[in-house]
């Protein structure tokens, strides 16, 4: 039976805010768009003083935060925003598992974002944190990235209906694109399962089954990335009934519902590509098994040919004297044809048998 393991991460004081990422050179920086249907605008690098004064919550405000390391900026907003120190905690402690929390006053969500690191087996993950009041959504990222490249080209160019929808569409954007994130990295460990499968049916080195080891706990990561993030999207969609809190349009739940359904597919691909890492994994047992089977063969093959050749030899070598053979005069070379005869007549009878 496996035994559990405690896995050691720092802790932190629950009320203590102290980013517990690897980022810590990134400087923290805000960007804000504040849009509706017929107008949009954009403030990059805006200044904790400035928050205030530009989120207009007549419109939808989406305040995005680059880099988790300016603590008094975190406050600040906290401040600014009536956020509880609990959930700014769990913003900046990357440890927290994928999770959804539904307050009178917001929603909280954590979601893992997930890449594969360029040539390497290891997988890239950064969390990211959304917040959503009435009107403004906040992003919380560990450093800048592509991510939401694509939403905000959206906003500024009115593609979509992004901009007529109230803040709960952008946060089912958002959390579509980081969901995109998992689709390539499932895609790029399985072009490298590919290679592996035919690499198992050429090759015996004992480095391909590492790989597969490496590959199989990325996947093993992967679920338990993603079977929280089911069971969230499971949440959201299933708030709709909930008169409480109203910032998710009811029309929105559609949208969350199809995530929910991604979430389920990206955990049936993640099964089935185990089911192939465990099938190259047999099959690389069953060729090293079937390659040491054929050198035992070979080797059982020749020792069957030079018994009955060393039996003969023994009887001539125990130099009793009266043995007539030793006194024959073609006995020597006699002697070495019958052994030659029985060698041609083994080789033949175990051909004959197709045991080579």
């Amino acid at each position: 039976m496996r035994k559990i393991k405690f896995r050691k991460v720092r802790k932190t004081q629950p009320n203590k805010l102290e980013y517990t990422g690897k980022h810590k050179a990134i400087s923290s920086e805000m960007q804000l768009f504040v849009y509706n249907d017929s107008s949009i605008q954009e403030f990059q690098d805006l200044k904790s003083n400035q928050i205030n004064s530009k989120i207009d919550l007549t419109k939808n405000n989406w305040l995005n935060v680059h880099g988790l390391n300016d603590l008094e900026l975190i406050k600040k907003l906290g401040e600014c925003f009536a956020v509880d120190d609990f959930i700014l905690t769990d913003i900046l402690n990357i440890h927290k598992r994928t999770r959804f929390q539904e307050n009178p006053e917001n929603l909280f969500f954590i979601i893992k974002s997930i890449l594969p690191s360029p040539n390497l087996d290891d997988i890239k993950v950064e969390q990211i944190s959304f917040l959503i009041k009435e009107g403004l959504l906040i992003s919380f990222q560990e450093k800048r990235s592509d991510f939401f490249t694509h939403i905000r080209e959206r906003l500024r160019t009115h593609t979509g209906m992004v901009r007529s929808k109230k803040i709960g569409y952008l946060l089912y954007l958002l959390l579509d694109a980081v969901m995109e994130n998992f689709y390539i990295t499932i895609e790029n460990e399985e072009d490298k399962i590919e290679k592996l499968i035919v690499l198992t049916k050429t090759d015996s080195n004992p480095l391909l089954l590492e790989k597969i080891e490496k590959h199989r706990d990325n996947f093993h990561f992967l679920k338990r990335a993603i079977i929280p993030l089911r069971d969230s999207l499971f949440e959201i969609k299933s708030i709709k009934s909930d008169h409480i809190f109203n910032v998710l349009e009811k029309e929105s739940y559609v949208f969350f519902s199809r995530l929910h359904q991604k979430s389920i597919e990206l955990l049936e691909q993640i099964d089935s590509d185990m089911n192939l890492l465990e099938s190259a994994s047999n099959f690389y047992f069953s060729a090293q098994n079937h390659k040491m089977n054929e050198i035992m063969k070979t080797l059982t093959i020749v020792s069957a040919i030079f018994i009955p050749l060393t039996f003969i030899a023994g009887i001539y070598g125990m130099n009793f004297t009266n043995m007539p053979e030793l006194h024959y005069h073609y006995g020597y070379y006699t002697v070495l044809g019958v052994m030659l005869l029985l060698v041609v007549a083994l080789i033949l009878y175990f051909k004959s048998r197709k045991w080579f």
